[in-house]
């Protein structure tokens, strides 16, 4: 413990870090941003998360539970981070994500019973422009620490679908329709199946997939996500 400590020591001091936020120096026991920024980020009432769910998910009858550590606010953090993993290929990020995901959540995801833990696919078209699926990396780090398996070629998305950033939420539902096929439906039939996220805004995108899902036969299916936005 001593020798990986000292050596954690010496590798900063040669390579110091940086918080990716507010850019202060890190020490050798913080990963990717500084107490101070991570203090910062907006934690998940329940009260919220439960109406989270029953505004968006509960009418549609497909997705049966729902968890997220945060809620995401503009210009915070949090968007950083996201932003970071997303699009500059720093893959740490989702580990630290994905690590805190499955800490917060490891109780509600246990009761869940999931067998399969899916991330949001991409289209080959956008993962070939960004050269791999920021979901992945957060859902590989959920499946390690809570040792579930991560499934990420059982569906593929076979629709590129524009951005939702500026639909509706009826523009979204309709910009998802049909987006995803399922390739292997034995692997999910009759599983508890666990989809994970970035973040999740309508949850246009997962009641879609849940769709799909459920259309193969899965049993029950659930999300989480990162954080939620307003």
């Amino acid at each position: 413990m001593y020798l990986l400590h000292y050596a954690n020591n010496l590798i900063d001091f040669f390579l110091p870090r940086f918080c990716l936020h507010c850019n202060i120096r890190l020490n050798s026991t913080e990963r990717v941003v500084c107490p101070e920024c991570y203090a910062g980020i907006q934690l998940m009432p329940n009260e919220r998360l439960e109406y989270e769910y029953s505004n968006k998910f509960a009418d549609e009858k497909i997705i049966n539970g729902v968890f997220s550590p945060f809620v995401f606010q503009p210009e915070g953090s949090l968007q950083t981070l996201l932003h970071e993993l997303k699009y500059k290929s720093r893959f740490r990020i989702g580990n630290f994500l994905g690590k805190i995901l499955a800490e917060f959540g490891e109780h509600r995801i246990k009761k869940w019973n999931i067998d399969i833990i899916i991330p949001m696919p991409l289209h080959k078209i956008k993962k070939a422009e960004r050269g791999y699926n920021q979901s992945d990396h957060i859902a590989k780090s959920v499946g390690r620490i809570l040792t579930i398996p991560v499934q990420s070629n059982l569906v593929k998305r076979i629709r590129f679908t524009q951005s939702q950033t500026k639909l509706s939420i009826a523009e979204r539902k309709l910009n998802m329709s049909g987006a995803f096929k399922v390739k292997r439906p034995r692997a999910i039939a009759g599983k508890n199946i666990l989809i994970i996220d970035d973040v999740i805004t309508t949850g246009a995108s997962v009641i879609e997939l849940g769709r799909e899902l459920k259309r193969e036969e899965a049993m029950n299916i659930y999300a989480a996500s990162i954080a939620f936005t307003d």
